[in-house]
């Protein structure tokens, strides 16, 4: 078993990378919460203003953004 440390915190301001596989808002998301590794993928709940739904994403499909924050 492996030992995998989360990259992001719960309130951290991340970009989800785009892809061809999956429609997403465009913009910043907020990491809701930390979830459960699945194999090899460290896991993340993260919502985006523009969307009403959350979405669980693999870390690799993660970038700190530089643009804004949620609290600002």
């Amino acid at each position: 078993m492996t030992n995998l440390t989360h990259k992001f915190k719960v309130g951290q301001t991340v970009d989800l990378i785009p892809s061809i596989a999956r429609s997403a808002a465009s913009g910043c998301y907020e990491i809701v919460s930390l979830r459960p590794t699945e194999g090899e993928s460290l896991q993340y709940r993260i919502k985006s203003r523009s969307e009403a739904h959350e979405r669980v994403v693999a870390e690799s499909d993660l970038i700190l953004s530089t643009h804004w924050t949620f609290g600002d």
